[in-house]
């Protein structure tokens, strides 16, 4: 890709964000959203593989789908009340088509089904992208309108993503679909908080952004799309691939590491508010995301004997300090006993 292009395409993106997250009016809200979609179709289309403009196409008409119905809400919502504050959102049919909209964004069930495909059809840093810096606008909107959206709508989105994410992953074999459903999983979490105390929402996509960009990093610095290229990568760099498994052990949620905290405070949150049988649910469904967490984990370290294999031959790289993917694995896993002091920050 030109290096103009991907440069118009990276300012384009942060502006777009900026301008989303730091808006008070729909309309410039709307507007930095379609700044953002433009700018990310040439960064998923680059290769020109006809996945990737497969994956193009999916992700442009559901974005431009759920940007017609943000528009759609808020319009209907100025003409109710005369507002177009983002957090004066009082209309009960602005407020449904709202969550429906930014269902679609965020690829929430049961608006999921473009996204594994669209991860499936970018590069590894491109994938990055679409799972961390791309939720942010939406996830934004919708801690601006918290207040005003169904609780029981999406307490109902939070457990069918968190189920339906940790269920299709488990027979993946390829890395962006497994993450993709992981991305998935992860907003459930997120969403099901999100009415009740909007700052741990924050926290939990901070850790979440953190965990996964380390693991995006790391196995595009090894190459590794798929499964079975992960059990032959760790002759490579088997430091790399021994911090790939702590990352995705704290993407779990297992102690001691960092992506323990949002989970464990989540729970407690939920039974304070007198939600103990949806924080029971929903524990009990994050066992399923372990498992292909685990299976990844298994995989980046497996040891295997001397045999022949079907891939072609990986040759060692130069050993070059990545210096981001270290700090990002140490955040990724030694942040749990800073809680107290995380805590007292919200």
């Amino acid at each position: 890709m030109n290096p103009h292009a991907k440069l118009i395409c990276t300012v384009s993106l942060i502006m777009g964000t900026s301008i989303t997250i730091s808006s008070n009016h729909w309309i410039l809200a709307w507007t930095g959203l379609e700044i953002n979609t433009l700018a990310i179709i040439p960064l998923i289309s680059k290769s020109h593989h006809p996945r990737a403009i497969e994956a193009t196409i999916k992700y442009f008409l559901t974005q431009s789908t759920a940007s017609a119905l943000i528009l759609f809400s808020s319009m209907t919502n100025a003409w109710s009340t005369g507002q177009w504050d983002i957090t004066q959102l009082n209309h009960p049919t602005s407020c449904l088509m709202l969550t429906m909209a930014i269902a679609i964004k965020l690829g929430l069930v049961p608006f999921h089904f473009w996204f594994p495909e669209v991860l499936q059809g970018s590069s590894l840093i491109t994938a990055l992208l679409l799972s961390t810096l791309m939720k942010l606008p939406p996830i934004t909107l919708l801690l601006l309108t918290s207040q005003s959206l169904n609780t029981t709508l999406l307490t109902l989105l939070a457990i069918s993503s968190t189920l339906i994410g940790g269920w299709m992953g488990l027979n993946q074999t390829q890395t962006r679909k497994i993450l993709a459903f992981s991305s998935i999983s992860h907003l459930g979490w997120m969403i099901m908080i999100i009415s009740h105390n909007p700052q741990l929402t924050i926290l939990t996509f901070i850790l979440y952004t953190i965990m996964t960009s380390t693991v995006f990093l790391s196995l595009a610095q090894i190459k590794v799309l798929k499964l079975s290229t992960m059990l032959i990568s760790w002759t490579k760099t088997p430091m790399l691939n021994a911090t790939v498994m702590l990352t995705l052990l704290s993407l779990a949620g297992l102690p001691p590491l960092t992506g323990f905290m949002p989970k464990w405070l989540i729970i407690q949150e939920l039974t304070k508010q007198e939600m103990t049988p949806m924080a029971t649910i929903i524990t009990m469904l994050s066992l399923l995301s372990l498992f292909f967490y685990l299976r990844l984990a298994y995989h980046s370290t497996i040891t295997l004997p001397p045999n022949s294999s079907n891939h072609m031959k990986l040759w060692r790289t130069n050993k070059t300090l990545n210096t981001p993917t270290a700090i990002l694995t140490a955040l990724s896993t030694t942040l749990l006993p800073l809680s107290p002091l995380i805590i007292t920050m919200l």
